[in-house]
């Protein structure tokens, strides 16, 4: 399938693995010229050279940021100042009970889930305007309509994500520009497989 993305360039965040990495992978095979990110140069360069070999596609860069850092971003924004593509996919998730989510950890998840998408798209969004073609693309969860009990405050940002890019997309009205939210259910992802691990650890000891 040819998607007519040759040479598109694409940033995706939360990309060395999981969602995001399929993601790279697929937009790599479409021969977009891929930017991916983690949170370390050493797992960003590992799957470099993974997207690499699976693809053929060599036009594959990363960065290492991370998202709870607002320099780290205005650093990567500086880096990688024009994309066609981006996908706001980083996220960080922790089971915890609501009596027991301090501040520190609502303010925490709110920056890293959502305030790294609107970063990335307020830098983004008025330049594939003036370029009339741009896709924005949030990874959110089915946990944006089915909140998690144990996990409150992740539920919270995905649903701000929902917000955030219906309010976007209002303003690409008669442009070729889109902006959408997908909303997957468990996956089973590096994540997800040590979330699940942690649940059946703490089951064996209660």
């Amino acid at each position: 399938m040819d998607l007519q993305l040759k040479n598109k360039k694409a940033l995706v965040t939360g990309s060395t693995a999981g969602i995001g990495y399929a993601i790279a992978k697929q937009l790599a095979k479409e021969n977009a010229h891929v930017f991916i990110n983690g949170r370390t140069t050493e797992r960003v360069q590992e799957a470099i050279k993974k997207l690499k070999a699976e693809t053929g596609n060599q036009n594959i860069e990363g960065f290492a940021v991370d998202f709870s850092d607002v320099k780290q971003i205005d650093n990567l924004i500086k880096q990688l100042p024009d994309i066609d593509i981006l996908v706001n996919n980083v996220g960080i998730f922790e089971p915890k009970a609501f009596k027991d989510i301090p501040d520190a950890d609502w303010f925490k998840f709110f920056e890293v889930n959502v305030l790294s998408g609107i970063r990335l798209s307020r830098a983004y969004f008025d330049k594939m305007l003036e370029k009339n073609w741009g896709r924005i693309i949030f990874i959110s969860s089915e946990s944006a309509i089915q909140i998690p009990s144990e996990m409150i405050h992740y539920g919270m940002t995905k649903t701000a994500q929902l917000a955030i890019s219906r309010g976007l997309a209002e303003l690409t009205k008669g442009t070729q520009v889109t902006v959408n939210t997908v909303l997957p259910g468990p996956t089973f992802s590096e994540g997800a497989g040590d979330f699940i691990e942690s649940l059946a650890k703490d089951q064996v000891k209660s």
